[in-house]
């Protein structure tokens, strides 16, 4: 019986440790796509001489629709 319930406990951890992994690393996905979106946009604004950093919008906008996307489609797993 002990053993059971040890064996239980176990994996509700595993369960709980791999949810929390699972999602940190959604995070951390989406904080380097937007940081690379936010990186690409300045350097094309800044390349293109733009004064208003329009492609850095654009980028970060798509970024985050994208991020938002891959999010609901994992959560949906």
């Amino acid at each position: 019986m002990a053993s059971e319930d040890s064996s239980k406990n176990s994996d509700a951890e595993k369960s709980k440790l791999q949810s929390y992994m699972k999602y940190s690393g959604l995070a951390f996905q989406m904080l380097i796509v937007l940081g690379i979106a936010a990186y690409g946009g300045m350097r094309l604004d800044a390349y293109l001489g733009n004064k208003n950093p329009w492609f850095t919008i654009l980028f970060m906008l798509l970024g985050v629709i994208g991020s938002i996307y891959k999010i609901i489609v994992s959560v949906m797993k």
